[in-house]
């Protein structure tokens, strides 16, 4: 499910320093380390971002960070430029049509999308990475389950698409075989305390490898959308991008 939080946001200020390409017929934000051209291992980090698209500044923003530090960033934008932040200002603009038509777009176009990425990168001295933000949440768990690509490590934060009706996607949580960090807010209706606990019983029993972060003073959006502002809105973003990090680097070392 979504919830009114998926489609709140604080613009937050900078410099993107990524470019455009298109792959796969997708447009894709992609942002690299200053060193991407040295010969070595590479870690590449498939980025699947929430409704505002990964050319979103606060999106953008956090892909330049991960590349920063070292990795080559890929965000797919399934939404094909039709931009949330644009449209819901037109007179009859309907969320929900909209963000139905978004699913059918990226269920038809992601699988593709990160084949052609293996494809470009290849896999030998090459490790991979998924974050999903939100909306972009259930793409990361599609690669987690190990059936057809060979995930690193995986996170995603305030994760929506996993729990409807008042219900955990049980089998979503039970086929992850790639390591997980779970990013969450204390408030989020998207994934409730619930089933973030129900999360957390289904990894322990299954052995799994997993970190959860939880977030006191923040709602759902808070990773990318929260209000820099707000000083407990701006440390839990900043050290969310900062977990994820690190836990990427653990298992890309």
């Amino acid at each position: 499910m979504s919830c009114e939080d998926c489609f709140k946001t604080v613009p937050h200020a900078g410099t993107p320093l990524g470019k455009t390409e298109t792959i796969a017929g997708v447009p894709t934000y992609v942002s690299e380390p200053k060193d991407a051209s040295t010969p070595g291992q590479k870690k590449i980090l498939l980025f699947f971002s929430d409704v505002f698209s990964p050319f979103y500044i606060n999106n953008q923003l956090v892909q330049d960070y991960f590349a920063s530090h070292g990795f080559t960033v890929l965000g797919i934008d399934y939404f094909f430029g039709d931009r949330f932040s644009t449209l819901q200002k037109e007179p009859g603009f309907s969320r929900e049509v909209w963000r139905d038509k978004s699913l059918k777009k990226a269920a038809e176009h992601t699988p593709k999308w990160v084949e052609a990425v293996s494809q470009r990168y290849g896999t030998n001295d090459v490790k991979y990475c998924a974050v999903g933000y939100c909306f972009g949440a259930p793409y990361v768990f599609a690669l987690a389950n190990g059936a057809n690509f060979n995930l690193a490590a995986g996170a995603v934060a305030h994760p929506s698409g996993i729990f409807k009706a008042n219900q955990l996607k049980v089998d979503v949580i039970q086929n992850c075989v790639a390591p997980m960090l779970f990013s969450c807010a204390e408030t989020d209706a998207a994934f409730p305390a619930e089933a973030r606990r129900q999360t957390e019983d289904i990894l322990v029993e299954k052995k799994a490898h997993y970190y959860f972060q939880t977030f006191s003073g923040v709602t759902h959006g808070f990773a990318t959308r929260g209000d820099p502002s707000v000083d407990a809105q701006r440390w839990a973003k900043e050290e969310s991008a900062r977990g994820i990090l690190e836990w990427f680097k653990r298992f890309t070392a």
